[in-house]
């Protein structure tokens, strides 16, 4: 990515918390969960050092807004499919593969395990790499990692806390709704 290239950052409110949103010109960046100011100001400093450039608070920004419409058509059980472009920048090697491939092939609604997700970017025994990938993920909700679970049935960790992955589950019709 070329050193001139912006970074423009917002705060959404969502069902799930305050999503932090940062795009630059190539696309969506960085989805950050719990974006109080702490959380806020600590992402900030990782994008400006993950990207070699200031990130600018806007709430213009033509791809932030409709990353925002997206994310709100979304929760609102709207969109199912993200089309947004994306800005790999903060991932490389099997990280960015693995997310790629859940990206194109883990739809709205369905699960993948972990060792299956291996077995699809073709290393069968990555299953714990395939972990790590998840939790290393700059753009979660709209890079799907809430999708992949564990084979024992149960949903796996979550690196924005388990209640929010069961609430994405929840949402796309994968867990029941929790009564309270």
């Amino acid at each position: 990515m070329s050193r001139d290239t912006s970074c423009a950052w917002t705060v959404r409110p969502t069902p799930i918390g305050p999503l932090l949103l940062a795009a630059t010109a190539a696309g969506l960046v960085s989805v950050v969960f719990h974006a109080d100011a702490r959380v806020t100001r600590r992402a900030l400093v990782r994008l400006e050092a993950g990207l070699g450039l200031r990130p600018r608070r806007s709430a213009e920004d033509a791809l932030l807004a409709r990353a925002v419409r997206d994310l709100d058509a979304y929760f609102a059980g709207e969109l199912r499919r993200f089309a947004l472009p994306l800005d790999w920048s903060l991932v490389s090697g099997f990280t960015e593969r693995v997310l790629r491939e859940l990206a194109a092939s883990v739809p709205f609604g369905s699960v993948v395990g972990y060792r299956e997700l291996a077995e699809r970017v073709g290393e069968p025994d990555a299953a714990r790499a395939v972990g790590a990938a998840m939790g290393a993920n700059p753009l979660p909700v709209i890079v799907p990692c809430h999708r992949v679970v564990a084979a024992d049935g149960g949903i796996g960790g979550f690196g924005g806390g388990l209640e929010t992955k069961r609430s994405l589950l929840a949402l796309e019709g994968v867990l029941p709704a929790p009564l309270f």
